[in-house]
């Protein structure tokens, strides 16, 4: 499925930060998290998500520190700041409201037959 590139940008910032919120976690392992919460639908890239890593480093949002994999490899690994909690609830309280409101209109079409398919009355 693709997805509409201004609806992935309004998510991106509540969706890292909630995965971060987890634990600490990396670049492909965060792109890997996304993958599975989503069923497969949605397929993040890495220019996607380290532009967003690093904006929300810049913010406070987010700290992060290279270490070593249990492979040898450097990876650089991020965590959630307080700064970063904070701003994820108030990210949780936007989009429940967005979340409401589209369902309350969706549920408002589902009772309202699409215009043309009303019965005709003889």
């Amino acid at each position: 499925m693709d997805f509409n590139k201004d609806l992935i940008a309004a998510s991106s910032t509540p969706l890292v930060l909630a995965i971060l919120a987890e634990g600490d976690s990396y670049g492909y392992a965060i792109l890997q998290r996304v993958r599975e919460l989503s069923g497969g639908r949605m397929e993040w890239t890495d220019g996607m998500l380290y532009p967003v890593l690093h904006r929300l480093e810049r913010l406070g949002h987010v700290k992060a520190r290279w270490d070593v994999a249990d492979n040898g490899r450097r990876r650089k690994y991020y965590r959630i700041t307080p700064a970063g909690r904070t701003q994820l609830a108030e990210d949780r309280k936007q989009w429940q409201a967005v979340d409401a409101t589209l369902r309350g209109i969706w549920g408002a079409f589902a009772l309202t037959p699409p215009a043309g398919l009303l019965p005709e009355v003889a």
